[in-house]
């Protein structure tokens, strides 16, 4: 019976107290995920705002390709007007 008292007794002195140091550590960890999250969210928020222009990008495509073809009709246009040239 003294043997259960002194067990006991060790639990609520040596372990108990290891026990909340590690969940004191373990919480502090747990709450220090929060800011870091809201940095990383906040960095994705900044990068898709970067990402919004993406779908100018298929006008400016079709914009070069009208202009490519109207620089290519004038350069043919100034060929034959050289070859006609006396």
């Amino acid at each position: 019976m003294i043997l259960w008292w002194i067990g006991d007794v060790l639990l609520l002195v040596v372990v108990l107290p290891v026990v909340v140091y590690l969940l004191r550590g373990v919480l502090a960890e747990a709450r220090s995920i929060v800011p870091s999250v809201r940095r990383v969210a906040a960095a994705a928020e900044a990068g898709s705002k970067d990402l919004d222009s993406a779908a100018l990008l298929l006008t400016t495509r079709e914009q070069v390709v009208q202009t490519v073809e109207g620089v290519a009709n004038y350069g043919g246009s100034l060929d034959v007007i050289i070859d006609d040239a006396p």
